[in-house]
């Protein structure tokens, strides 16, 4: 017969340890406020002016550089917050920067949005998460973790249109992925959509509208196509992640 060992008594946090945890807390507390505050400031009034698209462009061109820098803030806060849609941002991009320049400000203002989620999920784990992003959202992506192909899964997760690549985001911080894979899976990954969809923008500017048109289309049904294959995708991964979650589980139990 085994002998049930007597559960060790929980020692007392330390001082040092109280201490740090209420600098996390604060620190967490600090990140989410100015995120908030941010988004009103820059975000809501950018996209309030972007309802008249000749005084957003002019705008964009009149207050350069600091233009461009507010613009890369919303997109790096659209990332952060991961509630936000990131599609009209780079259609915008494109009708306010051109379709070169505005796909790079978009790219690498929401690849610094990726590598600032991951560091700080790295750092602060759910306590961070659970800030922008409900447990139950990041369950959905629970797959990845035991997928044993997880970065090259993860890259087409990020080129295919209609995958939740912000709450991808949010979890991949708690796999051993190396940065360095990370930064070319958002940055590489990111780009084929965000240039589609800054032609569309510049196609709009340049009244080009049989492009837009054609752009706009395409965007619609490589974005169902990419939301179904998803879907069907993650049903039949999902449930065998289910059963080697409960097998080490059952494993470490023992």
């Amino acid at each position: 017969m085994r002998t049930k060992k007597n559960p060790e008594k929980k020692q007392p946090a330390s001082k040092e340890t109280i201490r740090k945890r209420a600098l996390a807390i604060l620190l967490l507390v600090a990140i989410f406020s100015v995120v908030i505050v941010l988004s009103f400031l820059i975000c809501k009034p950018m996209l309030e002016m972007a309802e008249n698209p000749a005084e957003f462009r002019a705008y964009m061109h009149d207050k350069k550089p600091w233009s461009i820098i507010m613009f890369m803030i919303c997109m790096f806060l659209q990332v952060v917050a991961a509630v936000i849609p990131g599609g009209p941002f780079e259609v915008a991009a494109g009708y306010a920067f051109g379709t070169v320049l505005g796909s790079i400000i978009a790219d690498v203002a929401m690849t610094v949005g990726s590598l600032f989620v991951f560091l700080m999920v790295r750092k602060f784990g759910m306590r961070f998460v659970e800030l922008f992003v409900p447990k139950d959202k990041l369950d959905q992506v629970k797959f990845l973790k035991y997928s044993p192909k997880r970065d090259m899964v993860t890259f087409i997760l990020f080129l295919i249109p209609g995958t939740p690549k912000d709450i991808i985001t949010y979890f991949i911080g708690f796999t051993d992925m190396k940065l360095p894979v990370w930064i070319a899976i958002t940055f590489i990954g990111r780009f084929p959509a965000i240039f589609l969809s800054a032609i569309g923008g510049s196609a709009l500017n340049n009244g080009n509208y049989i492009r837009l048109f054609i752009i706009g289309a395409l965007i619609i049904v490589t974005f169902l196509v990419g939301s179904i294959c998803y879907y069907f995708w993650h049903m039949k991964h999902a449930a065998a992640a289910k059963e080697e979650e409960k097998a080490n589980e059952d494993a470490e139990a023992e």
